[in-house]
């Protein structure tokens, strides 16, 4: 399955993409780094990659998840990852979303047509009913993204998620189907 918008597409993380994702990985490490979880020199690896992937692969066989990877659609070059986490259906049917993107193609509207692209899929092929973010206040281009593609914000959540070793504070954002415009274009 493939998703595209104006510059990018979207589509299910492979194992072919190994390389790619691990060349993406370690060029932005420093660059992520303050924005994640501390994460062990072994994921920068061919190894801690292809353990990734199939990880990926499990959560979209038994629906617990879905890792899509960006490309670009001019060279189909893998430029970021945008994730669906921690699905949950019955009564809740909702999700939280997670991304990152290369720093060379930060600032051009790539992430948030790949989480706008997400949430089509959320709502369409998961059949989710709301999908919700987290984010740093200080990680004012990640709020930027949400709020460009429907997200509200919903609240302030004291030390909501350990990253980088230290428990963080961040903002909620959400969307549901009901404030979803699915005849928006991702931008």
């Amino acid at each position: 399955m493939q998703l595209s918008s104006k510059q990018i597409f979207i589509r299910r993380l492979q194992m072919e993409d190994m390389n790619s994702l691990l060349d993406l990985r370690v060029r932005n490490r420093q660059f992520f780094q303050p924005f994640e979880p501390i994460i062990a020199d072994s994921h920068y690896s061919p190894e801690g990659q292809r353990e990734l992937l199939e990880k990926v692969h499990q959560s979209w066989e038994n629906g617990s998840g879905y890792g899509f990877g960006i490309f670009l659609n001019d060279n189909s070059r893998l430029v970021g990852r945008v994730n669906l986490s921690n699905v949950v259906l019955g009564a809740w049917e909702s999700c939280t979303i997670g991304y990152f993107l290369d720093e060379a193609f930060n600032g051009r509207g790539l992430t948030t047509e790949a989480v706008y692209l997400a949430v089509q899929f959320a709502f369409g092929h998961a059949a989710l009913h709301r999908v919700q973010g987290a984010v740093m206040p200080r990680n004012v281009g990640s709020i930027r993204v949400l709020e460009k593609a429907g997200f509200r914000y919903e609240g302030f959540s004291e030390y909501y998620l350990k990253i980088n070793g230290k428990w963080e504070h961040h903002n909620i954002y959400s969307i549901t189907r009901e404030l979803w415009d699915p005849g928006k274009t991702a931008m």
